[in-house]
């Protein structure tokens, strides 16, 4: 065989070509389970995190049933649906018509106090930026915050997966009396005691609009549900305000 003909050149090429892909797609398929687990653990490592429990990514595994009591699918309306929220990916719901996504939601018991976690999923300047959201029982104070990126800018965009960012959204609100408001990203800063405001990033102008606008449009969709679980409060309190009375009676005529 000639070797110096072009035909054995681009011959050879396409063998190893051939070869190259072929070593390729067999290091994805056998790596794959284990980077799906790497996923799977993350997740449950950053839903943890929304509510104050931070633990090393192979630690989260044995914790998360701990501190996760519920997990729940929502139709746009706010009721259950069959499902496994942790399977939802949102990156493929919000993608659809809003009428049909689903809606996963993560209710944990820490310390004795109920909180509600929402997945969050938008876009930055790079690609898409996620996280979660915690509120505390009322529905309006938020607890805890964690955002991440698939490709944002090192020192700009980046920094919304940084304690400097996630750290003020605690305390803020998402309503104003009953008008809900969300939580804006401001750039060059949030007024002195805004109550739904945090400060932007520097130079990550695009990246601070993409979670402002992720903030918005997710809690927007939970909104039929807050007013379901709002009102199921409110009977609750009535009936133990009845029932109260009635003890406090029976006990005077007794």
């Amino acid at each position: 065989m000639d070797v110096n003909k072009n035909s054995y050149t681009l011959g050879f090429a396409a063998v190893m070509v051939i070869i190259v892909a072929a070593l390729l797609s067999v290091a994805f398929i056998k790596l794959k389970p284990f980077q799906d687990r790497n996923i799977e653990l993350e997740k449950k490592q950053n839903i943890l995190s929304s509510v104050g429990i931070n633990v090393e990514r192979d630690g989260a595994e044995a914790i998360y049933s701990t501190y996760i009591k519920s997990e729940l699918v929502l139709n746009n309306k706010g009721e259950e649906v069959d499902g496994i929220a942790f399977d939802i990916d949102l990156g493929k719901e919000i993608k659809k018509d809003v009428n049909i996504q689903l809606l996963p939601l993560f209710i944990s018991e820490v310390d004795g106090a109920t909180r509600y976690i929402i997945p969050l999923r938008g876009k930055g300047l790079w690609g898409p930026i996620w996280g979660f959201i915690s509120l505390e029982d009322d529905l309006n104070s938020v607890y805890g915050a964690v955002f991440d990126h698939k490709g944002e800018t090192p020192g700009l965009g980046a920094e919304i997966n940084t304690p400097m960012f996630q750290d003020p959204f605690a305390n803020k609100t998402i309503f104003e009396g009953e008008e809900f408001i969300s939580i804006a990203v401001i750039k060059g800063g949030a007024a002195e005691g805004d109550m739904h405001a945090v400060d932007g990033i520097s130079g990550g102008t695009i990246t601070s609009v993409g979670v402002h606008d992720m903030l918005s449009e997710r809690l927007s969709m939970y909104l039929p549900y807050f007013a379901k679980i709002k009102s199921a409060f409110v009977v609750d309190s009535i009936f133990l305000e009845i029932d109260s009375v009635a003890i406090v009676n029976d006990s005077i005529i007794n």
